[in-house]
């Protein structure tokens, strides 16, 4: 075998920020120190490489030692802890509000939607939301645009009848 190292792309703030949150968790939990097999750093890094690179998780636990049962539990850690600190829908949206933000980008939790499909005027649309097809939400963001447009671009893009 061939053993390497390697370097993720990823701020060592971010995996220090991470393991904080971890400890924390695992703290709140009242885990003992040292009955875990990996550090809290450690299982950051394992869970980074997978969000990065979508390593194999028999390959993840191999490269940590630990067993491939252990390394799904990390990982999920390392996901279900930074998704705890997230705001839910209505905290979002009360904040944007507050923020006075007039337009809002939602992406990704599943909602029932009926009324979907648009009379003709926004045709445009359908390339990037498929009629009467549930909306997703995974994320809020205040929408933000580049003052600089890509080659190619129709300027008249959301303005076409």
């Amino acid at each position: 075998m061939i053993t390497y190292r390697a370097t993720p792309d990823v701020p060592r703030e971010l995996v220090c920020h991470l393991s904080l949150l971890l400890s924390a968790e695992r703290r709140r939990l009242g885990t003992r120190s040292g009955s875990r097999a990996l550090t809290c750093f450690e299982q950051v890094v394992m869970g980074l490489r997978w969000f990065r690179d979508r390593t194999d998780r028999g390959a993840l636990s191999r490269d940590h030692g630990v067993s491939r049962a252990t390394a799904y539990r990390y990982i999920d850690e390392v996901i279900d802890v930074p998704a705890d600190q997230a705001p839910d829908l209505h905290q979002a949206l009360r904040r944007a509000i507050d923020e006075g933000l007039t337009r809002l980008i939602l992406d990704g939790t599943v909602i029932a939607n009926t009324a979907v499909s648009w009379p003709g005027r926004l045709r445009q649309i359908h390339a990037f939301f498929r009629a009467r097809s549930p909306d997703q939400l995974r994320a809020t963001a205040a929408p933000w645009t580049s003052p600089w447009l890509p080659a190619g671009y129709k300027r008249n893009f959301w303005n076409a009848a």
